[in-house]
């Protein structure tokens, strides 16, 4: 009984411990040159509408050498979202990044 309920609490500490894929997507769009505000509206969002490996390929977006984070703007991210090749993607972030934008 003493080892199921250490055992529970650990499991507990772990998945406390880890980074929720929103907070993953939006680091990666700050880390793209997204401006914070703009990447908090968008994550969730995008969480939602896009798979495990969509998210994925956009993840490789932030590692494109450039901008400094908060300094791109949209257009510059559908650029490079558009080196993805993938139009399921791009219509998602785009009409994700323009409802944020309006809503902004």
């Amino acid at each position: 009984m003493k080892r199921a309920a250490i055992l529970s609490l650990a499991l507990l500490a772990a998945a406390c411990s880890t980074i929720s894929p929103e907070a993953r997507v939006r680091q990666k769009l700050v880390d793209a040159g997204v401006r914070p505000e703009m990447a908090q509206c968008m994550a969730g969002k995008l969480v939602r509408k896009l798979s495990y490996d969509e998210l994925h390929q956009l993840g490789r977006v932030a590692k494109l050498p450039g901008q400094h984070p908060g300094h791109m703007s949209f257009d510059e991210l559908a650029q490079r979202l558009q080196a993805l090749n993938d139009p399921h993607i791009v219509s998602v972030v785009t009409r994700v990044g323009l409802g944020c934008a309006i809503a902004g």
